[in-house]
């Protein structure tokens, strides 16, 4: 037989005794190792040996060597390697030769390697197991980089006078460790801990940030992480620059049915001296008895100028929110608390609302006789401006800042659908809207006016598909919807939620193209649409949305800008183009009869393994009447391209061809390996408001694996020069 196994030789001359003595200690009962061996002898002084092969197992330790010879007098084992020790699945021992204890938790190996996760790799003249629970190592080096065979030397290393793992607490503990790059010595530390590769989340610094910002000067971000349970942690983030002393902090806690987040910061800086500034921003979710769901969003912010200045928001406006809903299948249920805080000056509606509530409860169901679906829907909403002034409006042709607004609505509507032999499809809708508004503070608009607006539709639609050779499927689906609806009201009622109007193949065949409630599409109109999709078996598919809009009379309603005013719409055209591989490509258009564009919207998508590139272009005519004045003409683009295993380059920009300025651009460089991550980063804001400037910001970000980031552990660094 080539192999002894279990419960020969050492299983009962030692395994046994060692065994009994420990389970009467612990009072439990006894664990017996395992031996495994091409051969088994009995030497001097009753020693027994095990040559070829062998294995010793005990519990989750597992020890593989060349030869193992058990001193029962020493109650040692004598093991020639090569040695490999597992205990569990992230730590492995390799050494020459060591003495060790039956039960493999003590002992001492000689040219010895710590593995760590399959990861860290700790080099020694000598490695201690103490207690199954310590691994002392002397004379160490530590590094989880690859090692080419024409050098030595790692592109980073840590030496040290010791090192001890603890693999309970999980923490690995350096004394006097020196830090090593290319061989050369960067800086000192007496002591050193640092978690081990297998924890997610441990105390302790994060990897530092260099940044670089021409209204801030040259600083240093040092993010300090800080484990506050199981659920539960904290990021300080000192942040001291020629021009700033900033302290960043991020809390996060995740409960049983929610989760919450808060962020900030608080600044003492040279753009605005002698005045604290900070930001507070949180937001979190809940989901709470009877399947009801909270949400909040909130921002606070010392100046409007703060969030840009240290790129840590540039959107216009803040918006915090709390809500509370529930949806089920027959039923929604929503109310909301909403604040917005206006923040540049170029703003559309900036004398809008401050504070906005609202409160829906939707019903549906179907109606006795009538069949279809049908929905009962009952809203309140009320808004308020911080003035209390009738008079503080801008002009005389508009609601100023201090209107305010309460409104009740009651909204029903009902739908059915036909399908004939021929596949054709009919269908019909109805609509009633009841609004009763109460306006204050204002000296154009007053009182309690009421509008109440009724509206029928009836639609035909033929979906046609066809199969083509080789099994390619094409879809011709035509759609006319015929749709009347009027407004009889006793006052007059200002528009503040439906300014921006949207057209597109979403509302094509909508009752109303307005976005909110205070506008509604009245007149008789026909909506005339045709799509067409082919879907080829090589994996391409290719769309096409054709629409307008007829009407009987000119209402009126709609500026130039949208594409919906006079008798007839422009033409909405909406092209989709996805050729598999990651290519795609979007188009939405709105053009006369003269091919005179009103609006157009490209967007193009080409992802691969190593290249990605988003585009798109955007063009809007000038509005006056959602107060653009000028027409606007942007590029945008963000792209990126792996140029070699290691390297990936990144860019984004963004372009102004009406005013022919960039707004925002970027460059980024990265190289990563199985070690190392280097980030380099360059970004410009031309853009300026009234206090900040247009700015300048560099970044630089190296990380080590093993020491506070895992790395890139799907590419290798390559050994070949290139």
């Amino acid at each position: 037989m080539r192999r002894w196994t279990s419960l020969l030789g050492l299983l009962f001359a030692v395994a046994l005794a060692m065994a009994e003595r420990s389970a009467a200690q612990d009072g439990a009962e006894p664990t017996l190792p395992t031996l495994v061996a091409d051969r088994l002898s009995v030497g001097e002084a009753n020693r027994l040996i095990a040559d070829g092969n062998v294995e010793v197992l005990y519990g989750e330790a597992r020890l593989t060597a060349s030869r193992v010879i058990y001193d029962s007098e020493g109650e040692k084992l004598l093991v020639e390697g090569p040695i490999t020790l597992t205990t569990g699945t992230d730590t492995v021992m390799l050494a020459d030769a060591g003495e060790l204890s039956p039960d493999l938790t003590e002992g001492l190996l000689h040219s010895a390697r710590l593995v760590l996760n399959q990861r860290l790799q700790i080099a020694a003249d000598d490695l201690q197991r103490v207690g199954g629970r310590y691994t002392r190592l002397g004379s160490t080096v530590a590094s989880v980089c690859k090692v080419c065979s024409d050098s030595e030397v790692p592109l980073w290393q840590v030496r040290a006078h010791r090192i001890i793992h603890d693999s309970e607490a999980k923490k690995i503990y350096f004394d006097h460790a020196r830090m090593e790059i290319l061989g050369m010595p960067v800086f000192y530390l007496p002591r050193l801990t640092i978690p081990d590769p297998s924890v997610e989340r441990a105390t302790g610094f994060l990897t530092p940030r260099i940044k670089f910002n021409s209204e801030l000067g040259t600083g240093l971000k040092t993010p300090y992480f800080i484990v506050l349970g199981e659920s539960r942690d904290l990021t300080l983030t000192p942040y001291v620059a020629s021009g700033t002393r900033t302290v960043e902090m991020r809390y996060r806690q995740r409960f049983l049915k929610g989760d919450i987040q808060v962020k900030g910061a608080v600044s003492d800086d040279d753009i605005l001296p002698g005045e604290t500034r900070y930001f507070v921003f949180a937001d979190g979710d809940y989901s709470l008895p009877r399947d009801f769901k909270l949400e909040f969003n909130l921002w606070g912010v010392s100046d409007p100028d703060y969030l840009l200045d240290y790129d840590y928001y540039d959107d216009n406006r803040l918006k915090s929110f709390v809500t509370l809903g529930r949806t089920r299948r027959d039923e929604f249920i929503a109310g909301s608390i909403v604040h917005y805080e206006i923040l540049r000056d170029s703003e559309i509606n900036r004398r809008g609302p401050t504070w906005m509530g609202d409160g829906l409860y939707k019903r549906r169901f179907v109606p006795p006789g009538l069949g279809g679906i049908a929905s009962a829907t009952a809203a309140l909403h009320g808004d308020q401006r911080n003035s209390n002034d009738p008079y503080d409006g801008p002009d005389a042709n508009d609601f100023g800042d201090g209107m305010d607004l309460r409104r009740l609505s009651a909204w029903f509507d009902w739908q059915r659908d036909w399908v004939l032999d021929n596949g054709m499809v009919l269908g019909a809708q109805g609509m009633l809207d009841i609004d009763q508004y109460e306006i204050t503070d204002d000296v154009l608009y007053g009182g309690n006016p009421m509008r109440t607006t009724p509206g029928l539709a009836v639609a035909w639609s033929w979906p046609l598909v066809k199969a083509g050779a080789g099994g390619a499927r094409q879809v011709l689906e035509p759609v006319a919807q015929f749709v009347w609806s009027d407004i009889y009201e006793d006052g007059d009622i200002p528009n503040q939620d439906s300014v921006m109007v949207e057209f597109d193949e979403a509302n094509l065949f909508s009752f109303s193209r307005f976005p909110g409630v205070d506008k509604r599409e009245i007149g008789l109109r026909a909506n005339l649409g045709l799509g067409w999709t082919r879907y080829d078996p090589a994996g391409w598919s290719f769309g096409l949305d054709v629409g307008r809009i007829f009407r009987a009379d000119d209402t009126d309603q709609f500026s130039q800008g949208s594409g919906l005013n006079g008798t007839a719409s422009d033409w909405l055209a909406a092209v989709q183009l996805d050729l598999g591989g990651g290519l795609s490509l979007a188009n939405r258009a709105l053009f006369d009869d003269s091919f005179d564009f009103t609006k157009n919207d490209l967007r193009f998508n080409w992802y691969t393994d190593r290249f990605g590139i988003g585009s798109s272009y955007l063009w809007i005519v000038a509005d006056p009447a959602e107060e653009r004045l000028e027409d606007s003409s942007e590029w945008k683009m963000d792209a990126s391209y792996r140029f070699h295993d290691n390297w990936t380059g990144r860019a984004n920009w963004r372009y102004d061809f009406v005013n022919d300025e960039p707004l925002r651009t970027g460059l980024g460089l990265e190289y990563s390996n199985e070690c190392v991550s280097v980030d380099l980063s360059v970004s410009r804001r031309f853009t300026s408001t009234a206090e900040s400037d247009p700015s300048t910001d560099f970044g630089v970000v190296v990380s080590l694996a093993g020491f506070g980031s895992r790395g890139n552990t799907t590419q290798a660094r390559r050994c070949a020069r290139f």
